[in-house]
């Protein structure tokens, strides 16, 4: 004796209907609004103080990681305005510029860039998701005080080795004015970064935005 396949419930075909075409409306507006078609995709997760949270679709590669930090560089060096960049102002209060601290912090995951995440981070009061969060980072950039620094991978508090130099990259560390501390492809261990910033130090500026 056959049996009939059960059809779908049109309530539950209306349910995903609307999931799926939520999903490519997210993804088309964000690919369709970034400022730049050389740079992958991205949104702003969260933003508090001087560190921001930075998420690109789970499928952008180093490479196009690297793009979106030269791009986060460009407006550093340039203008330092990173309001274009959808970044609100990170020390707005600051007669030398709105943006004169700045960290940016980009997932590929995005709930480490949840404000609630980034919130506990900046809080610094639960060190397992402090190491967590920083060894989920796809890349970073920093500018702060006139000093920049643009790396691939993971933040390691551990000492930098040739097995970390496979997936951890300096891209360039150094005054905006001068010579570059690590010239763009350089490995990290070859040139050590500068300890990341403390997200409770960057956290509490700002703030009153």
């Amino acid at each position: 004796m056959s049996v009939r396949k059960k059809k779908l419930d049109t309530v539950v075909k209306l349910g995903l209907g609307v999931f799926v075409g939520s999903f490519a409306l997210i993804w088309g507006g964000m690919y369709l609004t970034r400022p730049d078609r050389s740079i992958p995709p991205y949104s702003i997760g969260s933003q508090e103080g001087t560190l921001v949270a930075v998420h690109v679709p789970g499928w952008t590669s180093d490479s196009a990681i690297e793009s979106l930090i030269q791009r986060f560089r460009k407006v550093g060096r340039e203008t330092g305005d990173f309001g274009p960049m959808k970044i609100q102002p990170t020390t707005p209060g600051d007669p030398a510029g709105r943006y004169r601290r700045i960290a940016i912090y980009i997932f590929t995951h995005d709930s480490w860039a949840e404000p609630e995440v980034l919130h506990r981070y900046v809080g610094g009061e639960d060190p397992a998701l402090t190491e967590a969060f920083e060894k989920a980072v796809r890349g970073f950039y920093r500018l702060e005080n006139g000093e920049e620094e643009g790396r691939i991978g993971p933040i390691l508090k551990e000492k930098e080795s040739a097995a970390t130099a496979a997936y951890v990259r300096v891209l360039f560390k150094g005054p905006i004015s001068g010579p570059e501390a690590a010239p763009a492809g350089q490995t990290a261990a070859s040139a050590p970064p500068a300890p990341a910033p403390s997200p409770r130090q960057n956290g509490s500026a700002g703030r009153d935005r």
